[in-house]
């Protein structure tokens, strides 16, 4: 067997046996899809890989602001290069990273900045996109417009009992 076979193997191994691990290098992907405002697909290598803005949850599509998401999203990043910092990968195998555009800025905090997404408190340790959250909501700018915005979260909740109970 071959070493690299082997690193490969001691890869996946760790891969699965750490599903948080976090890859440390950044690295330049292209994005090529861009599905809902905080999911998109890059390319990498040669593959494609689906992942989640790490830190925020935006509406889903069919959510009031939900398309104002996504097509902020896409003017940010679609068929663009981004550099992906701190992918991980969670052990339901959903991946997450910041998307970073080339000067600097980080496309989920400015996702929040305009209202279109909210701080993922239960996953995130990043106390500042609080502090962004706040203003937007302060300022009444994308969802925060409306008197009581549901996230997402809420948002499906009762269509999964529903979905759930009716089989």
């Amino acid at each position: 067997m071959s070493k690299h076979h082997i690193l490969v193997g001691l890869v996946l191994a760790l891969a699965a046996v750490c599903p948080d691990f976090s890859w440390a290098a950044d690295f330049v992907a292209r994005v090529t899809t861009v599905h809902e405002g905080d999911r998109l697909t890059i390319r990498h290598h040669g593959r494609n890989e689906t992942l989640y803005l790490k830190d925020i949850d935006c509406p889903d599509l069919k959510q009031p602001y939900g398309k104002e998401a996504k097509h902020a999203t896409a003017a940010y990043v679609a068929n663009r290069d981004v550099v992906v910092r701190g992918l991980t990968r969670d052990k339901h195998g959903r991946v997450s990273a910041e998307v970073v555009l080339h000067d600097g800025r980080n496309v989920g905090r400015e996702l929040l900045k305009e209202g279109l997404a909210w701080w993922q408190r239960s996953t995130s340790n990043n106390a500042g996109l609080e502090v962004i959250e706040q203003l937007a909501k302060a300022s009444g700018k994308g969802l925060w417009a409306d008197s009581n915005p549901v996230p997402p979260w809420k948002w499906k909740a009762p269509k999964q009992t529903s979905q759930k109970s009716s089989h």
